[in-house]
């Protein structure tokens, strides 16, 4: 007899993200409809204007409460829903970050994210960041890693989104094939000041491509004695809610993971895998 294991989609974007156009109430349908247990919007929160780098004054919350509750008032007693954001590029100002998370409504999930290089790489976003060959992409990497190892120091996260995640731009867009082997003492690093934070990282299903970290990453999360996990498929549309999230179950027994987490007002919440 096959097993019921408890379904969470724990990154997802909804049209409060400048990225998306969905509301929460139709990613909520849609995780419904994949089976989910569970679902977490993680809008896009950062110190800057995506696009210019300006700084950031202001983050409409009111916006972003706005849409949870209307998704609530549709699906709740359904479907248990959760409010999150995905904070990126925190490092980029510090306090700036802050100032703006004081504001907040009560969260249930941070994550906590680098989606662009260095002032040595003009602060390029790693979608658009497109290396010349295979040396120049491995000092993006580097540059990357650096850059990930302040926001671990820093800690003001749950879990670390899609550690890996200069591969989906790198191998899905610029025909590179690429990994993260050679860095083996910068991943080491991040992992264990992650641990002893006691924060975690997320298995990014990266919508059904290779996950975002990989299986040799996620071993050794595990082996350095990392629990803190979640799964997230980043859809930023209706259809690829819950994507790939069974299957990096599975993917998560066979590196030692014996639960995942959920979380609710930033506490997790254990689920056996």
């Amino acid at each position: 007899m096959s097993v019921q294991h408890y379904l969470a989609d724990y990154h997802t974007h909804s049209r409060i993200s400048p990225d998306a156009r969905h509301s929460m109430t139709e990613m909520a349908a849609a995780a419904a409809e994949a089976g989910l247990d569970e679902i977490c919007f993680t809008d896009h929160v950062e110190p800057i204007l995506l696009g210019s780098g300006a700084p950031r004054e202001y983050y409409d919350w009111a916006a972003l409460s706005a849409e949870y509750a209307a998704a609530r008032a549709d699906w709740d007693g359904r479907l248990t829903l959760r409010l999150g954001i995905e904070l990126g590029e925190a490092v980029r100002d510090l306090p700036r970050t802050e100032r703006l998370l004081a504001d907040a409504p009560e969260l249930d999930f941070v994550i906590g994210s680098i989606h662009a290089l260095s002032e040595a790489f003009d602060h390029e976003g790693l979608f658009t960041f497109s290396p010349a060959d295979e040396e120049e992409a491995r000092r993006g990497i580097a540059d990357y890693l650096d850059r990930v190892q302040a926001l671990a120091d820093w800690g003001g996260f749950d879990v670390l989104g899609h550690l890996t995640l200069p591969l989906r731009y790198l191998n899905e867009l610029r025909g590179f094939q690429m990994t993260f082997d050679g860095f083996e003492p910068q991943m080491e690093a991040i992992l264990r000041t992650v641990i002893r934070g006691g924060r975690g990282i997320e298995l990014n299903t990266n919508r059904g491509h290779t996950p975002l970290p990989d299986e040799k990453w996620l071993r050794m999360y595990r082996e350095l004695g990392g629990e803190i996990i979640t799964l997230g498929s980043d859809a930023h549309a209706p259809g690829a809610v819950g994507t790939a999230i069974r299957e990096n179950q599975a993917l998560l027994r066979r590196c030692g993971f014996t639960r995942f987490c959920t979380f609710c007002r930033r506490q997790p919440i254990w689920h056996e895998l």
